[in-house]
């Protein structure tokens, strides 16, 4: 992979320990890809020894990759691919811009809120009951995520009151 990247121009971003690439950009395009994996407990830094790379550990992770539909992406005549499913993205976005490190107003948190919101009005007209549901397994998952949507919400009138509407 580190070679892939390379002929492609993207370069490791250094973090706490040298030895453990998770993040690579492409100098001057903004680029950035990010390594991640499902975590069940502590979120460090994992080595993916069939990639080799490491990869950050997330726990809201699995709920976001768990039931993926398939889509196909564009490249030559097509490519069929499983993507997340739309409304656990939007909740998924709901979760991470709480945890973001940086406190709920920086413009990551504003991004993620901003693609939450559209997806949830979107998602509240075409698919109300796939909606509801993946809203309501994120809130029984565990009381944090709870708090980190409801910290969310709270920022968020117009889409707090599509999902208490659903």
């Amino acid at each position: 992979m580190a070679e892939t990247f390379s002929a492609l121009k993207f370069t490791p971003l250094p973090g706490l320990d040298p030895a453990r690439t998770w993040r690579w950009t492409q100098g001057g395009s903004g680029q950035l890809v990010e390594f991640l994996t499902p975590a069940f407990g502590e979120e460090t830094i994992r080595e993916l020894p069939a990639l080799g790379v490491s990869a950050q550990a997330l726990n809201s992770l699995n709920f976001l990759i768990s039931e993926p539909i398939q889509a196909a992406a564009i490249y030559r005549s097509g490519v069929l691919v499983q993507v997340p499913r739309p409304e656990r993205y939007a909740i998924h976005k709901l979760i991470v811009a709480d945890r973001r490190r940086d406190g709920a107003g920086t413009l990551k948190s504003s991004k993620d809120r901003e693609q939450a919101a559209f997806l949830i009005e979107a998602l509240a007209e075409d698919r109300p009951d796939d909606l509801r549901t993946a809203h309501a397994t994120a809130m029984d998952v565990e009381p944090r995520w709870r708090q980190h949507l409801e910290n969310s919400l709270r920022r968020m009138p117009k889409t707090r009151e599509i999902l208490s509407s659903l």
